[in-house]
């Protein structure tokens, strides 16, 4: 046994050593991609940041108002949201709050462009799915700090490792819940539409897609939701935003810094959730 043991520890497998020969060779041989990528990342990032920071604070407040009324018709969640991002502002937290809904939304946006799809064709090809779901359940399980090491590689530091890190992290969320609604689409209503002569592109924008809507929008709130959680993680690859102060309060064991960007984020978090969460249809 003992010999065995010295066997197997000595013949160690070269995973990291292979891993390391990956990301160099795709550094050396693909870095024009990743620095367009880039780039067209940092485009759209800047993009979303200077239409949230533009309005004046309370004109921002007030249109989000008029969004969480249009989305929810309840004026408690619309009292939520002023209440909320007037303690954002009284704290002192604004920019960063705007900075962290710039990589939230940015991050909802590229998950969703890329997840809706590739769910889409794995409910349409089951064997595709069955591919896929270890390579979804790796996403999700790896920690998440392993993702910042290859995007600090490709991309350096700032937003465009923090989102590509968010992505990583997220996007198994639309491809499931995108899989679970096309899939769970009542089979009387694909053979009434097929019966019709409906064609497959007509049934999946016309059948399948608007009863798979509720998943659909689920899997956008899971994605705003779960970026969210990556604020701070973000943040150590210097993406602005709330993830920086407490990282800060953490190196320096500063409590009152610490506790009041905690709390931000906490409000936020409550914000985002009432505001985007699934209407009841007798509100």
């Amino acid at each position: 046994m003992e010999q065995l043991t010295k066997l197997l520890t000595e013949t160690k497998i070269p995973v990291g050593k292979t891993a390391k020969q990956v990301f160099d060779w795709l550094n050396v041989h693909a870095g024009f991609i990743f620095n367009a990528i880039a780039d067209a990342l940092n485009a759209m990032i800047n993009g979303i940041l200077a239409v949230l920071e533009y309005p004046h604070p309370l004109i921002f407040i007030l249109i989000t108002m008029v969004i969480a009324w249009v989305l929810q018709r309840s004026w408690k969640t619309c009292l939520l949201v002023c209440l909320g991002f007037l303690f954002v502002l009284n704290q002192g937290y604004w920019t960063p709050t705007m900075q962290s809904l710039t990589l939230i939304l940015a991050a909802c946006l590229v998950c969703m462009l890329v997840g809706v799809p590739i769910g889409i064709a794995a409910a349409h090809r089951p064997r595709l799915y069955a591919w896929m779901r270890p390579v979804l359940d790796l996403m999700q399980t790896l920690p998440t700090f392993v993702y910042l090491i290859p995007a600090i590689v490709f991309f350096g530091v700032g937003m465009v490792p923090g989102l590509i890190a968010t992505v990583i992290f997220v996007l198994p969320a639309p491809i499931r819940l995108t899989h679970l609604g096309i899939s769970s689409t009542p089979r009387t209503l694909v053979e009434a539409a097929t019966a019709f002569g409906a064609t497959p592109r007509q049934l999946l924008w016309k059948v399948e897609l608007p009863s798979a809507m509720p998943q659909i929008m689920a899997g956008m709130t899971q994605t705003i939701m779960l970026s969210l959680s990556m604020v701070v993680i973000a943040a150590l690859v210097g993406a602005a935003g709330l993830g920086v102060p407490v990282v800060r309060a953490l190196n320096s064991v500063n409590t009152s810094v610490g506790f009041e960007s905690g709390m931000v984020i906490v409000v936020v978090a409550i914000m985002l959730d009432r505001v985007l969460r699934l209407r009841k249809s007798d509100d």
